[in-house]
């Protein structure tokens, strides 16, 4: 065969190849089943009111959990709301976390059910006078 024509039909080869594994991965990544996301932090002395950073969420239920606690008092409050622009923000139940002070590895959590898409964060300690103290905090969403 000439080596000419040879080497177009490799190259010819590649291209197919290249756009059959393109096409794969985008047909791969559109029938991929929808992840949880989820972030985790910490607190340190966090008073009344204190706001989390916010987070987006397509949806579903949230949960909230405090790791090794320590407090002025002998519960953290952990409230979620949702994030609205040019309006109040709507809350909802609140969470009273006091398992977590049972030693560093104790761990307390909150359980809200999906109020919807949109941006979340949570507050601490609403309405008390009360610092906080969060060895490991995790949200997932």
């Amino acid at each position: 065969m000439n080596p000419m024509r040879l080497s177009a039909l490799r190259e010819s080869g590649r291209r197919t190849a290249v756009v059959g594994l393109g096409v794969a991965a985008v047909v791969g990544l559109a029938v991929s089943p929808a992840q949880a996301a989820s972030w985790s932090s910490s607190l340190s002395g966090v008073s009344n009111g204190f706001e989390s950073r916010r987070w987006s969420d397509n949806g579903g239920a949230t949960n909230i959990e405090f790791t090794g606690c320590t407090s002025d008092g002998s519960v953290v409050n952990v409230t979620l709301h949702k994030d609205l622009s040019f309006q109040p923000d709507p809350y909802y139940s609140t969470a009273s976390f006091t398992n977590c002070f049972n030693g560093t590895n104790a761990t307390s959590s909150g359980n809200w059910g999906d109020h919807g898409s949109g941006s979340y964060y949570f507050s601490v300690n609403d309405g008390s006078s009360y610092r906080a103290w969060v060895r490991t905090l995790s949200v997932n969403y």
